[in-house]
């Protein structure tokens, strides 16, 4: 992508002024944008998709996909970090603008928007089988649904 001329490209080198892994081929960043090309950019798409039309799977993929996210972001700043502290490489430029702005802030997004979507994942599945669990029980309760054994079986009258 250095040597694009389009928007995309002049996009790429501008973002490599706070991470330079982005122009030197770095095994790590290729292998995280290839995932986040491969993987969690089709099933965003399908996520919006299954949001839109409240689609049943929408609350697992939302959650595989924000999981995805958090744990390459998180992944990115630890390389970045372990780099920086342990091998005293640093691939920003030393103007705070590129560091706050740019490494910081823009990929922080992607641990919060993620993550309240993850949260919301979480605990509407979690209200969704509170709320079986209280309607199977109630129709246990009056007789309509035998009751399994201990076993788990259910006996037939």
């Amino acid at each position: 992508m250095g040597g694009a001329q389009d928007l995309f490209g002049q996009l790429w080198k501008e973002y490599a002024l706070s991470d330079s892994r982005y122009l030197t081929s770095d095994p790590f960043v290729l292998c995280m944008e290839t995932i986040t090309a491969v993987c969690w950019g089709p099933l965003s798409f399908f996520m919006v998709y299954a949001i839109i039309t409240s689609h049943p799977l929408r609350y697992p993929v939302q959650a595989i996909v924000s999981l995805g996210q958090i744990y390459g972001d998180i992944l990115y700043y630890a390389t970045c970090l372990f780099d920086h502290y342990y091998k005293n490489m640093t691939y920003c430029r030393p103007e705070a603008y590129y560091f706050w702005c740019y490494f910081f802030f823009m990929n922080f997004i992607w641990i919060v928007i993620p993550g309240s979507l993850l949260w919301d994942s979480i605990s509407t599945t979690g209200k969704a089988f509170k709320a079986l669990n209280r309607m199977s029980q109630s129709l246990q309760g009056n007789g309509s649904v035998p009751k399994p054994k201990a076993n788990g079986h259910i006996k037939h009258a």
